[in-house]
């Protein structure tokens, strides 16, 4: 009977490690990992920064591609406008998701997901920053 309530004892020391303290519980559970101590692992907050870190890649590709769609759109709505720092900043993003999509290349199925997706973000960055309102632009991406 007093083994379970070690275990659960054990489950609440990593629970609170967790919670109060991330980069030592990473050390910790990179530890128990590399000593192959598997009946200590956190397992379930594991799974979850797993997934987690899956989602913020998909989401770096993501934001990366608002700024640029936001860059592709001045440029195109306000060609008088046009500045090498416009262009500048359409090189290093395109450059940018070429290297996440090469680092992540799952990721390049999902590409027009991502775009449509970016697409919003994209239209209220160029309209905020050209003062051109919002139905100047196009409803959908046409940069696919």
């Amino acid at each position: 009977m007093q083994t379970p309530k070690i275990q659960s004892n054990a489950a609440n020391l990593r629970e609170n490690i967790y919670e109060s303290d991330f980069y030592g519980w990473t050390q910790q559970q990179a530890n128990l990992l590399k000593n192959q101590q598997w009946n200590q692992l956190d397992l379930s907050n594991i799974i979850e920064e797993i997934e987690s870190l899956g989602r913020k890649e998909r989401q770096e590709i993501r934001n990366r591609l608002s700024i640029l769609i936001g860059h592709l759109l001045k440029w195109e709505y306000q060609p008088s406008k046009r500045s090498r720092s416009w262009l500048a900043a359409i090189r290093i993003q395109r450059r940018d998701i070429v290297k996440l999509l090469h680092e992540n290349p799952s990721l390049k199925s999902q590409i027009e997901i991502l775009i449509n997706e970016a697409y919003e973000n994209g239209q209220d960055l160029a309209s905020g920053e050209t003062n051109l309102p919002l139905s100047t632009f196009p409803e959908k991406c046409n940069y696919i």
